[in-house]
């Protein structure tokens, strides 16, 4: 598939640059352009600088692109982090208020032991009924 593609792309070149040289007439010599000290013409110049212009317009576009993504990225990481913040501490002060929860109870419950043993029977469990057999 590739040879074939590459094949008709050659196939066309060279009958494009065959018909651009008939086009031309022999009689008619090249036209003659300034060369510039550097051996470029001025519409090499031309093109050039249009090229360039080009590109650094598009380097400035995608720089601006690229800015906004970095920017972006960094908001969701900072957005992120105080995600985890926020968790992190609703997470501990729910561990802090059942273990306070927890505190609570079992000296609720060491008082009732204690008071039991001493003899006060309403602060007493209520005794294990043995399931029926």
């Amino acid at each position: 598939m590739t040879r074939t593609i590459m094949s008709a792309s050659i196939a066309l070149m060279l009958l494009a640059g065959g018909q651009a040289a008939a086009q031309q007439t022999p009689d008619a010599p090249p036209a003659a352009e300034k060369k510039l000290p550097d051996g470029t013409t001025p519409e090499e110049r031309s093109n050039t600088a249009r090229l360039n212009a080009e590109q650094a317009a598009r380097a400035r576009t995608d720089n601006t692109i690229y800015t906004q993504e970095v920017s972006a990225a960094a908001q969701q990481v900072a957005h992120d982090q105080q995600v985890f913040v926020d968790e992190t501490a609703a997470y501990e002060a729910e561990k802090a208020r059942v273990a306070a929860m927890s505190a609570e109870e079992r000296m609720k419950w060491e008082a009732d032991v204690a008071a039991c043993k001493a003899g006060d029977a309403t602060r007493c469990a209520a005794p294990v009924k043995a399931p029926p057999r």
